[in-house]
């Protein structure tokens, strides 16, 4: 059946991460004009499903006695331009020999991932090693928001220096509120259920590996090119009209 060829061939493409609305709209996209319910009865007769599985790690020290900054950004993640509103977190992998940390900035224009770095240890030189990466690929007009949660990685003076001499405006969360920096923290899920949970890391090293493959500029690893191979250039957003970074990047440039 050609609609059953081209779903196996789209869920292979996305690491087998597209649940039934995304699958429809590829489909739609290459010219099958299918609906919902039949996409989804015929991954469930053929066992073509979306799996998940997860592990806990708070990432946000929030007691500390660092000075908060206003919320600027204010739920309000739409930017028309890149470099207005920039967003970032830290969020975690589990390995056999512990916890790695994963620190991202996202642009909010085209939500690309434009800085990033992992380490063992979620200290403040990880959340500011991102943010190098980030004024150095990008190289911001001053006034430019930067959204952070609270933590003390974000409020430390370290961090605040590297904002302030580079002009981007400091922004944070509400006291324990997720919602107020929703961008990343659905970048967060999305990788966690499109890669991270999909194997078991058994060390540190493996893991940083597929990191550093998954988010450096030379990415060879097949299974492990999500976010150069797959999350920028073709994954859909809802927030995008559907479109992936890429495309949206190129339809307002």
């Amino acid at each position: 059946m050609v609609v059953l060829a081209h779903i196996k061939e789209q869920s292979r493409l996305s690491l087998g991460s597209y649940g039934r609305p995304r699958m429809t709209e590829e489909l739609k996209e290459v010219g099958l004009d299918v609906g919902h319910r039949r996409v989804g009865r015929l991954m469930r007769e053929n066992g073509i499903v979306v799996e998940r599985t997860r592990k806990f790690k708070a990432t946000t020290d929030s007691d500390h006695t660092f000075n908060i900054a206003p919320n600027l950004l204010d739920r309000d993640f739409h930017a028309p331009e890149p470099n207005q509103k920039w967003a970032g977190d830290i969020s975690y992998i589990w390995t056999r020999e512990g916890w790695l940390y994963l620190a991202v900035i996202l642009d909010l224009h085209s939500r690309r991932v434009i800085g990033w770095a992992v380490s063992n240890r979620m200290k403040r030189d990880l959340a500011i090693r991102a943010l190098k990466m980030a004024i150095a690929l990008r190289s911001p007009h001053k006034g430019c928001i930067f959204h952070s949660d609270r933590g003390s990685q974000y409020c430390s003076h370290d961090y605040q220096k590297v904002l302030r001499e580079h002009g981007l405006r400091a922004s944070m969360s509400g006291k324990g509120n997720c919602y107020d920096n929703a961008a990343v923290e659905t970048f967060f899920k999305t990788i966690k259920a499109e890669l991270i949970w999909r194997r078991p890391w058994e060390t540190c090293r493996q893991a940083e590996t597929a990191f550093g493959h998954s988010f450096g500029p030379l990415a060879v690893m097949p299974s492990l090119q999500y976010i150069n191979g797959f999350y920028y250039p073709r994954r859909r957003h809802s927030a995008l009209g559907g479109k992936s970074p890429l495309a949206f990047e190129r339809q307002v440039a």
